[in-house]
């Protein structure tokens, strides 16, 4: 390990002591700030908290076209109680980086890290530098998109948000992001027996590059049990929660149900009927996922019967998982959608969904046949985010050196594809006229999701390819 990529650690272990779930990352930008500060650099922050840090060229080199080095700053934060408060326990194991019992922040806080490091090493050659650093892009994109036309100067952009570290990415699915919300009313809840329905220990994961994988979402296991449960027993519901995170695949469901009349042996039936189900469907791909039902503390309210079959029936129509593949990319996904949470709140029950494709007219048609499906049974959805679809030349000569510079730092040349996870870059496309985007980075395995780690070895490979590629581009 260089001494420069240990100061990338070190950044990173900073970024960690500080929380960032999106629509939070007011102290990350202030980190920025105070980092710009310190090394005396110029620096632009702007109402979505966006900052971006101009270095300049190292000397010899102003003539040379300006870079940019674009991440994020928020992560999405699974398995805290408390996002807000709650520093992440990192810590190395047998080549890897992961997190105990939380989600790492490898995505998208080691290209931070990277980008960082780089302003602050003395001798690295590089052209005149900004280092781009938006908000929100985990839950809506509102950073990006909110972007003034003169908060950066460079053309060529290296993002520094991939996962796949063999892999140029030159192109990323558009996405879709809604909220539904079906009306609720509440009545006194009836005499009966309380229990409370949990799935958990699910792979959940990233609800794009992991869409394909057959992994057990609970909001689809949470339709099988509710809707069986409304059939066979009369099951009144007083709160249904799933999930953690509207980009995630959801692990986990929490739901409080009254059965009204006595029912012998229910919790065992139930388990039973659930966890066959799952061994059936899952057993290959997502075996940890499990059902469990213990007795529940009564509760004063439940919530009304037509809300709870809205929703049934909502979960029944609306697709979930890949919708399409693509006829151009063998292997990879074209169209898909994910139940990322359902929420019991004061006057509905929420719903978000996030709708990717590569087609912009396909992603638009599917978002609106989901809003069609809850609005016929009385909810109301709004769309949070619409990001463009993104797909770079990938004959281009910025591409074609950025290849070349992997197989003369590495001894390999990486893919060049289009990866079905939402990336800024449509965005920067729209806002920029003439930017070109390549999008690299270290080996990440299960983002999203509380098993996410980051491949040591490949984080020291990518930084010697981004100092490299710097240079030359100088």
């Amino acid at each position: 390990m260089t001494p420069t990529t240990s100061r990338v650690f070190e950044i990173f272990k900073q970024l960690n002591e500080i929380p960032r779930p999106s629509h939070h990352e007011e102290r990350v930008a202030d980190y920025l700030c105070k980092f710009a500060e310190r090394l005396h650099l110029p620096y632009k922050r702007d109402a979505e908290n966006c900052v971006v840090i101009s270095k300049p060229a190292t000397p010899g080199h102003e003539g040379a076209e300006p870079i940019v080095l674009l991440n994020h700053m928020d992560m999405v934060c699974v398995g805290m109680s408390d996002p807000l408060h709650t520093p992440i326990d990192a810590y190395t194991e047998d080549g890897w980086m992961k997190a105990r019992g939380t989600s790492l922040g490898a995505d998208n806080g080691i290209g931070l890290s990277m980008a960082l490091a780089v302003l602050e090493s003395s001798d690295i050659t590089h052209g005149p530098l900004e280092v781009m650093t938006t908000t929100n892009e985990e839950d809506g994109m509102s950073g990006a998109s909110q972007l003034s036309p003169d908060f950066l100067i460079g053309r060529k952009v290296i993002n520094l948000d991939s996962e796949d570290y063999d892999t140029i990415t030159t192109g990323a699915a558009g996405a879709c992001l809604q909220f539904h919300r079906i009306p609720i009313a509440r009545h006194s809840a009836p005499a009966g027996s309380w229990y409370t329905i949990r799935f958990s220990g699910g792979l959940g994961g990233h609800s794009g590059v992991d869409i394909n994988k057959n992994r057990c979402s609970a909001a689809t296991a949470t339709y099988r049990v509710l809707s069986a449960l409304r059939e066979q027993y009369g099951a009144q519901v007083s709160a249904v929660n799933v999930g953690e995170a509207n980009a995630s695949i959801a692990s986990s469901a929490e739901i409080a149900v009254c059965i009204p009349s006595e029912h012998s042996g229910f919790a065992h039936r139930v388990e039973t009927m659930m966890n066959t189900w799952l061994n059936d469907n899952f057993a290959a791909s997502d075996a940890g996922m499990r059902c469990t039902v213990s007795s529940g503390e009564a509760q004063s309210a439940v919530i009304n019967g037509e809300a709870v079959d809205a929703l049934v029936h909502c979960l029944s129509e609306i697709p979930q998982g890949v919708v399409k593949m693509s006829d151009v990319m063998p292997g990879t996904v074209e169209t898909s959608n994910n139940i990322g949470r359902i929420m019991t709140e004061e006057d509905c029950i929420f719903v978000s969904t996030h709708t990717r494709s590569f087609i912009d007219s396909d992603m638009e048609a599917l978002s609106k046949q989901i809003a069609g499906i809850f609005a016929a049974y009385g909810a109301q959805s709004e769309t949070v985010m619409s990001a463009p679809a993104w797909q770079e030349d990938q004959q281009s000569a910025f591409l074609r050196l950025t290849s070349d510079t992997f197989n003369d730092v590495l001894g390999w040349r990486p893919r060049m594809v289009a990866m079905h996870f939402v990336l800024e870059a449509g965005f920067f496309v729209e806002r920029y006229p003439g930017i070109q985007i390549a999008s690299i980075g270290p080996r990440i395995v299960e983002p999203h999701s509380t098993s996410e780690r980051v491949e040591l070895s490949t984080i020291e490979d990518i930084w010697r390819v981004l100092i490299e590629l710097l240079s030359r581009m100088a």
